[in-house]
């Protein structure tokens, strides 16, 4: 495998990755390079370990755990965009100036929402694994090269998602949101429509 296309499928691996931070970073109002750090981290450990996964348990297991896969990303996805959604509008209804949606942003993740965010960006890569199984590669060059590639399009678009977000608060949290809930929609549509 090339540089070239190593460096394409990492970037189509994260590219999930890069439109959950850019929701994200819509969102957020303060702590951006610490949220950047840990959702770069997060998605980029992520990325590399699923591959890992789905070329360690071969064909015969990991078809049976993508039939499931894509509707476990969905419901992930589509439960923080929905619990996004709800705080939003709330803020929207205690406060018709929409003061309350600036102030009520949180300043960090919580940990376990990043590692759901996490885990739903990277099911994807199981079947990767399970490529690059039968692919004569080095998996542990490639996974890494995934890992660093995602982590750095996360950790930039944390920063283009604020950068929007800070104008534009309560329009930016029900956005970021929708983006999470469609992501999730897509999961479902090409992983079990689409394949049936």
């Amino acid at each position: 495998m090339s540089s070239w296309t190593l460096f394409l499928l990492a970037a189509g691996l994260s590219a999930d990755a890069f439109a959950v931070s850019i929701g994200k970073g819509l969102q957020l109002r303060e702590g951006i390079l610490r949220t950047a750090f840990t959702l770069g981290a997060a998605f980029g450990l992520a990325q590399a370990i699923m591959p890992v996964i789905g070329w360690a348990l071969g064909s015969a297991f990991a078809s049976r755990v993508s039939a499931v896969a894509p509707w476990v990303a969905f419901a992930l996805l589509s439960a923080i965009g929905a619990k996004m959604l709800w705080e939003a509008f709330q803020s929207d209804d205690e406060s018709p100036g929409g003061d309350a949606a600036g102030s009520k942003a949180p300043k960090h993740l919580p940990g376990a929402e990043v590692f759901m965010l996490a885990i739903a960006t990277s099911i994807d890569a199981l079947a990767v694994g399970v490529s690059l199984a039968v692919l004569e590669v080095s998996i542990w060059f490639t996974v890494t090269a995934i890992g660093i590639v995602t982590f750095t399009l996360s950790f930039v678009a944390v920063f283009l998602g604020h950068k929007a977000g800070t104008r534009y608060q309560r329009p930016a949290d029900i956005v970021g949101a929708l983006i999470l809930i469609g992501i999730g929609v897509r999961v479902v549509v090409e992983g079990v429509f689409l394949k049936s």
